[in-house]
């Protein structure tokens, strides 16, 4: 008897080789399929914060500042915005270090640039919970971490929040032993990492669609006898021979009811094309334009604006 259970020990030892080490990985897929144009011209977008709302990593010493998840959600969501190549990205989150930076090297002058859209989110949920299994031979255990995450995105022209939408993320790690042999289950702190990512990897396609889905603007500088210039060059992605519609700004209303100003669809005054685009960074750039339709009233640029063409 004593020598057949002995036996089949072996067999389980021998059948379970390959899985006395075992570590498994699994994170929600991440689906970033965005649609690809021949020429796409970019918005400058900015995250203007990232908040942690839940209760996690919140002790006695908990500082507002320099919440670790919400610093994670903010980088996780800048590295996939700029991998997108759709947008140029404003710092926001550490601007007083750049300001302190360009004070010291005596360039206080330095030119702000505002953004086109601004995206405000928060982790609105974020738990981890470990599982475990215990049998004859055989031990496994599981950590899992769910994050949820609230995204806000806000056209600066209008106020208006143009999209709002709230996705969950889920990673976890498994490890299991057989006869006691095989690793051990430690604390997972990428798991963190990968949730948050995992959430915030189902929203950017809609950021990305909601904000190229708009027409893309730009504002007159200039208009003399050297020329007339508008703002945005070539990292806009203008080029020498794109044509845009000249847009004269709609009437002004309030509304009653909730007091917001609104303004009326404007009307086009003509079209202007590229002629030339200067400057070295987003910040100084610049194109010179010419007038192929209408005529503007050169004393009054503030009420028109350069849109992109409607297909």
């Amino acid at each position: 008897m004593q020598k057949k259970l002995m036996q089949a020990v072996i067999v389980l030892i021998i059948l379970s080789g390959c899985t006395t080490h075992q570590k498994i990985v699994r994170v929600e897929p991440q689906v970033q399929t965005v649609r690809q144009e021949e020429h796409e011209l970019k918005r400058k977008v900015a995250i203007a914060r990232f908040s942690n709302e839940t209760q996690y990593a919140k002790g006695i010493f908990y500082d507002k500042e320099n919440d670790p998840v919400g610093k994670q959600a903010v980088d996780i969501l800048s590295t996939k915005l700029a991998a997108s190549n759709k947008f140029i990205l404003l710092e926001r989150q550490d601007m007083d270090k750049i300001v302190e930076e360009l004070k010291i090297a005596g360039n206080e002058g330095y030119p702000k640039i505002g953004a086109d859209y601004l995206i405000i989110g928060s982790v609105t949920e974020f738990g981890r919970k470990n599982i475990g299994d215990v049998n004859v031979f055989s031990r496994s255990k599981t950590q899992t971490v769910q994050a949820g995450v609230s995204i806000r995105l806000v056209d600066v022209s209008t106020g208006q929040i143009i999209y709002s939408e709230e996705a969950k993320g889920e990673a976890e790690t498994t490890n299991k032993s057989v006869l006691g042999l095989g690793e051990q289950t430690d604390y997972d702190a990428t798991l963190s990492d990968k949730a948050i990512s995992a959430a915030i990897s189902k929203l950017v396609e809609n950021i990305i669609n909601n904000c190229t889905g708009r027409p893309w603007k730009s504002y007159f500088l200039s208009y003399d006898n050297d020329g007339i210039l508008i703002s945005g060059g070539k990292s806009h992605g203008l080029k020498a021979g794109d044509i845009f519609d000249v847009v004269e700004k709609g009437k002004l209303v309030k509304n009653p009811q909730t007091g917001v100003m609104i303004e009326l669809p404007g009307k086009t005054a003509g079209k202007v094309k590229i002629d030339f685009t200067g400057g070295d960074n987003p910040q100084n750039e610049f194109s010179i334009v010419s007038f192929t339709e209408g005529s503007i009233d050169k004393q009054n640029l503030n009420n028109y604006y350069i849109q992109e063409v409607k297909q």
